[in-house]
């Protein structure tokens, strides 16, 4: 593990070949995986559990209540929420959970407000505002977030119809994965 000298790390459960940059702040109960990549200026709360191989840009908070599985992406400036109704010196007896998993990746300036789950293998686009649960390769975008298609693990863009955008390809899900015909 790599970590910078200015960045501000109190916990000691971070994983081999992990490299963490300058002003990086992760308290003392926070969970990284090995071989990921903290950038810059990024907060990780103490109740956080990041996974293996998780990439997480600049100007990321990571809050209370926040699962990664791992191969996650978050782009920079990635805003998570985990009080749907926040009041100065008022406090939840319990923050709202996001879980993000396996391989999903979240794109910059996105925002997750929680309660919330993004499946698999997921992608959602700059600028998102996502209000509501994202299923297993689902592509969105917008505000409010809506699904335009589909993803596969392979970075294969896909309409609503599972075909792939470039030469009509007919996908399916099968055993919860999406694979080609």
């Amino acid at each position: 593990m790599t970590i910078h000298p200015l960045a501000d790390v109190q916990s000691t459960q971070i994983g081999a070949n992990t490299l963490i940059w300058q002003y990086v702040v992760i308290l003392e109960t926070a969970r990284i995986g090995k071989n990921c990549t903290i950038c810059s200026h990024v907060f990780i709360e103490n109740d956080v559990i990041v996974g293996n191989n998780v990439t997480i840009k600049n100007g990321v908070q990571l809050w209370d209540g926040i699962r990664i599985e791992d191969n996650v992406f978050i782009g920079p400036n990635a805003t998570f929420t985990n009080d749907f109704i926040p009041r100065s010196k008022q406090y939840p007896k319990r923050f709202d959970s996001i879980h993000i998993e396996e391989g999903a990746s979240i794109g910059a300036n996105a925002t997750i407000i929680g309660p919330r789950k993004i499946g698999c293998f997921a992608l959602i686009g700059a600028g998102a505002v996502v209000n509501r649960d994202v299923g297993d390769y689902w592509v969105m975008v917008g505000n409010p977030a809506r699904q335009i298609g589909y993803i596969t693990e392979k970075k294969c863009r896909l309409d609503m119809r599972l075909r792939d955008k470039n030469n009509g390809t007919q996908y399916a899900f099968i055993s919860s994965r999406l694979v080609k015909k």
